[in-house]
């Protein structure tokens, strides 16, 4: 549930991070590795995910993602 709207985390490292319902709204998360990242309950609204590392993130129906993003494409797991 941590706030990071609108944090700068370029290029971070956040493999396997617990980002369970946090408020990820408008951060900047390009190049980012969020590798098998819990995701659920999060809310990636308007956050920059260009070049970001999905791959086996964890989401479930209530992650809020930014407009057109394709799930399948960047290898996010629904559960």
């Amino acid at each position: 549930g941590a706030d990071l709207w609108g944090a700068d985390l370029r290029g971070a490292d956040l493999r396997d991070a617990d980002l369970w319902g946090a408020d990820l709204r408008g951060a900047d998360l390009r190049e980012a590795d969020l590798r098998e990242a819990d995701l659920r309950y999060a809310d990636l609204r308007y956050a920059d995910l260009r070049e970001a590392n999905l791959r086996e993130a964890v989401a479930n129906r209530w992650t809020r993602w930014p407009d057109g993003l394709d799930l399948a494409t960047h290898g996010v797991v629904m559960s």
